[in-house]
């Protein structure tokens, strides 16, 4: 490990380090009994066993972190969270037999939170959506993405993610912006999917990127959604215009959008209940990352597992997320995500953390930045109360964590 001498802003020792970095550490978590942080300038300078900390180093803070776990900043990698109004009425209508489709084809759904949100002010956009981001900053969260989607006019996605930049210029916490105006077709549109699709890519996204609001695009592709040829028209653009690629994909059915996205060297494709062999395949052989959303199997009665035994055979990296939205998954709990990834898909403690740390950094394309705690990476960092890193997963009983840092900075 490499040591360094003179002044550094922070030191933070006494520490078991779950380092979540394969190559660093023992162990499932890449674990460091009894270590060491050294930050500066907002970076991990040096990390090690506390019996290797160069005795020269002369911290400007000190912390003693009195046998606490230090952890990565949590990565919430696919969420809905601005929006306005909310969907509980249609919780009571599945619960009395109608499914999601059927809702949606009805005008609920989707619909009914665009129109919601397009009466909203961009102000007003805002205050409803701190309490959403704040509940996810006090699990420990450092990183997240939010989409757009519940506009489907230019004027409204210009609007959610404005709301997402002035949030992220309010708060200590880094936000990925992502355009998802192909997420469903607005009524303007009815019957008219190819000419939407092209105000999507001809109106929208040129003053998206012109703006820089999104560094990347995602698609709705499905039966509710947009077809394949459609869903390749989107990318084909952002493509051009320098932005990145996500999807979300296979949720309903078969939809083979994973095959085109990982053609396209898609960042992530998100759901994948219904994700098929070939579709496993076509993520083995790419960087793509399978981004898994419990929350939304969960609240959907669904019944439909992903493939996640054929993924982890493949050593492909899943990601995990709250997918955040009003309608079918309102939960602002990283770690309930993680206890419903144990719990319904099946996933271990360890890969559960995985998925909400390097490889939902790597869902971001912020894998060389964050998501792990390494030599060089943003000190984005979380101290939790416990005994074992599984606690997070397994241990849903009010623990957050007892110091959270961002860039380097407590929180």
């Amino acid at each position: 490990m490499t040591k360094i001498t003179g002044p550094c802003d922070l030191l933070i020792t006494h520490v078991h380090i779950a380092t979540m970095d394969p190559s660093g550490g023992t162990g499932s978590y890449g674990e460091i009994p009894d270590g060491a942080v050294a930050i500066d300038q907002g970076v991990i300078q040096w990390l090690g066993a506390l019996t290797e900390l160069p005795i020269s180093l002369q911290p400007k803070t000190l912390i003693h972190g009195q046998g606490q776990w230090l952890m990565p900043g949590l990565i919430d990698c696919h969420t809905h969270l601005i929006y306005g109004g909310n969907r509980a009425t249609e919780f009571e209508q599945r619960l009395e037999g109608k499914s999601y489709s059927d809702i949606a084809r009805e005008g609920g759904g989707i619909m009914s939170t665009v129109n919601a949100t397009r009466r909203c002010s961009l102000d007003e956009l805002i205050e409803q959506s701190r309490p959403r981001l704040e509940a996810l900053l006090s699990e420990g969260v450092t990183t997240l993405e939010i989409k757009s989607g519940y506009g489907l006019n230019l004027e409204t996605e210009l609007k959610i993610l404005r709301a997402a930049r002035e949030l992220e210029q309010q708060y200590p916490v880094r936000i990925e912006k992502t355009f998802l105006g192909a997420h469903a077709l607005p009524p303007e549109f009815a019957g008219q999917p190819d000419r939407y699709i092209e105000v999507v890519c001809e109106d929208m996204l040129p003053v998206i990127a012109e703006e820089g609001l999104a560094t990347a695009v995602d698609v709705f592709c499905e039966t509710i959604g947009f077809n394949l040829s459609q869903t390749e028209k989107v990318f084909q653009r952002a493509q051009s215009l320098g932005l990145g690629i996500k999807l979300h994909g296979e949720q309903l059915s078969d939809s083979q959008g994973t095959q085109l996205a990982t053609a396209y060297d898609a960042l992530s494709v998100d759901h994948l209940e219904y994700l098929s062999e070939e579709g496993v395949k076509a993520l083995e052989n790419s960087a793509t990352v399978a981004t898994l959303l419990p929350g939304a199997f969960y609240f959907l009665k669904e019944s439909q597992l992903p493939p996640v035994e054929k993924l982890r055979a493949s050593g492909i990296p899943m990601a995990l997320a709250t997918d955040l939205n009003p309608g079918t998954s309102p939960f602002t709990s990283l770690r309930l995500m993680m206890n419903m990834a144990c719990t319904l898909f099946g996933l271990t403690p360890s890969e559960a953390l995985a998925g909400v740390t390097r490889h939902s950094a790597r869902a971001l394309g912020l894998h060389h930045h964050t998501g792990m705690i390494k030599t060089g990476y943003a000190a984005d960092l979380t101290l939790w109360p416990v005994n074992s890193p599984a606690a997070l997963a397994a241990c849903l009983t009010g623990e957050h964590p007892s110091l959270t840092l961002y860039n380097g900075e407590v929180r």
